[in-house]
């Protein structure tokens, strides 16, 4: 039996669901895709499980999200309020994108792209640990590949909901993945050293020895990046991206990532080769909005934007 609630959220303006979703266009439905004008993902609530769907009825200037929740299980009004929290978090739904507008608006490439990228707001994940889980993934891959090993990782070892005959899933636990064989983490594809960095970290939050969540609390950046770097397999690069996806920290620059160099050379330095201090050097106009500065670069070039 199939359970279904419908509700509306209006997100804080400027927003685009097709442009902050663009990025699920080609993702698996059973764990998380954007098609037809409709995001869909799995997410825990209250101990249980829902397939959020949502659709954007309004304007970039007057969003209005229609959001369907569907469960195995009655859905309470806790379980509403879980979600709708979910949903905010994941697309910084009360994020004020103005703000960080007005702080670049001298910055002549990056006015030319907002204007075109107007109500785009970088989606997170929503722990922290799918977001180090995620950036492990992707370490040394592209991005095409990591995305469908993260996928892989979410059918094999996430929670399983059913809604009318058919199966969808969560990203996995730390408790999914911490009781998992490190060759059946290896098994989706990745690499023996991947799948023990995974496996150890899932392990260290099971046994309370690590608290990702906790690091949302910190106001000292660096602070949390170390914190991430002594951890097994995870450098200063990965702690950055865990932290701008999963936290987010839009004040940090992964400037160690060649994608995020090669989009600054693009719209700065004629497409030239730079290494990351020069990309530091150059986002240091961007002051504390530098992470999502660069990822309104890289869905720039996604989309062919000429400055």
């Amino acid at each position: 039996m199939a359970f279904a609630e419908t509700f509306t959220i209006k997100p804080l303006p400027p927003f685009s669901l097709d442009l902050t979703a663009q990025i699920f266009g080609n993702g698996d439905r059973h764990v998380r895709s954007y098609a037809g004008g409709v995001f869909q993902q799995v997410l825990q609530v209250n101990g249980n499980h829902v397939l959020a769907k949502l659709t954007d009825n309004g304007s970039t200037e007057q969003p209005l999200l229609t959001v369907e929740l569907h469960s195995s299980k009655p859905i309470t009004p806790t379980n509403k309020q879980e979600a709708l929290h979910a949903i905010k978090r994941i697309f910084s739904l009360d994020f004020d994108l103005g703000i960080f507008y007005k702080e670049v608006e001298n910055d002549h490439a990056l006015r030319q792209i907002i204007q075109q990228l107007y109500g785009y707001k970088f989606p997170t994940t929503p722990t922290v640990f799918e977001s180090l889980v995620d950036a492990i993934v992707e370490q040394q891959i592209s991005i095409k590949v990591a995305r469908t090993i993260e996928e892989r990782l979410a059918v094999k070892f996430g929670d399983k909901l059913e809604i009318e005959n058919e199966n969808f899933f969560e990203f996995p636990t730390p408790r999914n993945l911490s009781e998992a064989s490190i060759s059946d983490i290896q098994g989706v594809g990745l690499s023996e050293r991947k799948a023990e960095y995974i496996n150890n970290a899932a392990k260290m939050i099971v046994e309370g020895k690590l608290d990702l969540e906790l690091m949302k609390k910190e106001t000292d950046a660096e602070q949390v990046i170390a914190e991430l770097d002594a951890l097994k397999g995870v450098g200063v690069w990965t702690a950055e991206l865990t932290m701008l996806r999963g936290i987010p920290r839009w004040d940090v620059l992964p400037s160690d990532d060649f994608g995020i160099r090669r989009v600054i050379s693009t719209y700065y330095c004629g497409g030239r080769p730079i290494e990351a201090a020069e990309a530091r050097e150059i986002a240091k106009t961007w002051g504390k909005w530098k992470g999502l500065a660069a990822f309104y670069l890289i869905l720039a070039e996604v989309n062919g934007i000429a400055v």
